[in-house]
């Protein structure tokens, strides 16, 4: 038995982990493995690097898995005051490349706007788990407060695609806190107004750029119009089968870029075709609808509220990156979910799910403060 092979403080852990969502996990993790292995030109330098970050990742999930939620809830407010002090360092202090200041350096480049994604709904977690619900008018106004602070800091860097996920993240909690539908019409109606002004006050030029080439990829192939229209060849060329692993001609020839991050979704269309992206695109849902199940679980309002939003925003990455690599949205730098090549999204991810896992009821003493 291998019950028996492991010590006891390694059972009782794993018995706060989530096996089924584990397994799915696992799976998606595999699947990046082989595809990066593919984008690399069959080079197991990104493979081991990637494996090192899961494995940094599996720690973390392990260790967060056996966090209570009355445990995170008392620390949400220093988390999202420590993601608040980052993004001001990294403004002062910070790390640029390629045009853009988002990292910090401790030893290794470290974003700190990646911690936003579990403080922001954190925060607001709390904050509604403290106020009746459904919430008045002046408690969404707080919140939503809450949310552009850190958001407007992250486009100063300038990062428009992760401060929009951000505050998205922070939404999906006032959203789920039950806000009225004449609240949700006016947030639609003010969306709508503001666009124009984002678009042509708000952005940067080559921001705008991006907005302009999803309309009309074939202005500029060579350009702007370059990474969109690639990405449609190598989906669209792997057909119903796929052409098999390691025989994608887009990202084996150079033509696909960004291979191993960004437009990783490409490299695994092309090779695997529409039925191995319909697999994916399944172990995902069902990953997505694991998450809102173990968050119905949840001990309490702060609970079911954080892991909500959680299950919700892997959601959002997937249709952000599935979506711009397959020309339906911008370009905006969105990795695919624990399947592109990159250490703090992959961390970050992992410490999402020990929290969702740790966030389920446990014993009557931890039952709801409703």
């Amino acid at each position: 038995m291998i019950s028996e092979l492991l010590p006891p403080y390694v059972i009782k852990a794993l018995e706060k982990v989530d096996l089924i969502m584990m397994a799915a996990l696992a799976l998606l993790m595999f699947i990046g493995a082989i595809t990066l292995y593919s984008a690399n030109d069959g080079s197991m330098s990104l493979v081991y690097r990637q494996g090192m970050h899961f494995l940094a990742g599996l720690v973390l999930l392990l260790l967060f898995s056996q966090i209570q939620s009355k445990t995170l809830k008392q620390f949400a407010i220093w988390a999202y005051g420590a993601g608040l002090i980052l993004l001001v360092l990294v403004l002062l202090f910070g790390v640029e490349k390629k045009g853009a200041t988002r990292w910090l350096y401790i030893g290794i480049d470290f974003q700190p706007s990646e911690v936003m994604k579990l403080a922001v709904p954190m925060m607001l977690a709390y904050f509604f788990a403290e106020k009746p619900l459904p919430p008045r008018f002046i408690d969404v106004l707080i919140a939503l407060v809450l949310v552009f602070i850190p958001m407007l800091l992250i486009l100063q860097q300038p990062d428009l695609g992760t401060s929009l996920l951000i505050a998205l993240s922070g939404i999906f909690v006032i959203y789920l806190a039950g806000i009225s539908w004449w609240m949700i019409g006016g947030a639609i109606t003010l969306v709508s107004v503001a666009a124009p002004l984002m678009f042509f006050y708000g952005m940067r030029d080559y921001q705008r750029q991006r907005v302009m080439t999803l309309f009309n990829p074939e202005q500029d192939l060579q350009g702007a119009g370059y990474h969109i229209f690639q990405s449609k060849i190598a989906i669209g060329s792997g057909g119903t089968y796929g052409k098999g692993w390691l025989e994608g001609d887009q990202s084996r020839l150079d033509f696909l870029p960004e291979r191993h991050t960004d437009f990783i979704f490409a490299v695994f269309g092309e090779e695997f075709g529409f039925l191995g992206n319909l697999f994916l695109l399944g172990l995902y849902m069902f990953i997505i609808w694991r998450g809102l199940w173990l968050a119905t679980k949840g001990a309490d309002t702060f609970a079911r509220l954080l892991g909500g939003s959680l299950s919700l925003t892997f959601f959002l990455y997937l249709v952000v990156n599935t979506g711009m690599v397959s020309g339906v949205l911008p370009v905006v730098g969105v990795p695919l979910p624990l399947v592109s090549y990159g250490g703090t999204s992959i961390l970050t991810l992992m410490t999402a799910f020990g929290m969702l896992m740790g966030l389920k009821k446990r014993k009557r003493i931890y039952q709801a403060e409703d």
